[in-house]
């Protein structure tokens, strides 16, 4: 029994002896794999360090999409975002607040896009028509609003809306005027508040083919969406004045 104890125990040291080297290596595998976590760790910081005071962190491109009146200096100006401002670094909400003061501009979306470029999405109101004041023009979107403080250049697209002194009626023709197909908007060059005694609703319009449309404010939109058709029954060379009161007729002008 002695001797089998005997043997038993020298297989045990023999054993032990021979796991000592395996038991260093793994210590220095470990030791190895923590250094190099380490050491990664360290070149990622300082690697990050750099970029952030390097040019390649900056913004070099702001591009804006969704402006059609707002020119995108204007915009690239409001945000205050410039060749100096760190891509990782952008202040969102306020730079979004202070396009937002623009009155032209209803909503704006901001996006970062990698390497070096800030993409800004804005909304503009729609502008209804123009008026004119001292030889300035002046939008005027389709709450009825004019933008006083904002003159711009006349740009054809909509019509002058002239005479109309009273802010209600000012909302009325520009909600009638929101309502109408764009092709039909178009045509109309001018349109004049004409208040009689009997009828302070009634409006004159003077379209860009040389016909005048006579017509009242409550129900103007949806009389005036079938003009094309009105105008396609008459002859376009006699030029002349279309009712759209309580009937629809045609009166040519008078010959001086």
């Amino acid at each position: 029994m002695n001797e089998m104890e005997d043997k038993t125990e020298e297989k045990k040291i023999i054993s032990i002896e021979d796991r000592i080297p395996k038991l260093k290596e793994e210590r220095k595998k470990k030791t190895n794999r923590r250094l190099i976590f380490y050491l990664t760790i360290f070149i990622i910081l300082i690697a990050c360090v750099v970029y952030l005071q390097s040019p390649y962190s900056k913004v070099n491109k702001v591009v804006v999409n969704g402006n059609n009146v707002v020119s995108v200096e204007d915009v690239q100006q409001l945000s205050n975002i410039d060749n100096e401002t760190n891509i990782w670094m952008l202040q969102k909400r306020k730079t979004m607040n202070n396009i937002s003061e623009h009155p032209l501009i209803d909503t704006v979306k901001m996006k970062r896009v990698l390497p070096q470029t800030v993409e800004l999405t804005v909304t503009e109101h729609e502008i209804i028509g123009y008026t004119m004041e001292k030889g300035k023009y002046y939008p005027i979107l389709i709450d009825g609003s004019v933008l006083k403080d904002f003159p711009m250049e006349y740009r054809g697209d909509r019509p002058f809306i002239l005479n109309f002194d009273e802010q209600a009626y000012m909302e009325m023709i520009a909600t009638q005027l929101s309502e109408l197909p764009e092709h039909v908007l178009k045509l109309i060059s001018e349109v004049s508040w004409e208040p009689t005694k009997n009828n302070k609703n009634k409006i004159l319009l003077y379209m860009n083919d040389g016909f005048v449309v006579d017509a009242t404010l409550r129900d103007f939109s949806e009389k005036m969406k079938n003009y094309p058709s009105i105008i396609a029954q008459l002859d376009p060379k006699e030029k002349g004045i279309v009712h759209m009161g309580v009937g629809i007729y045609f009166e040519k002008f008078k010959k001086k």
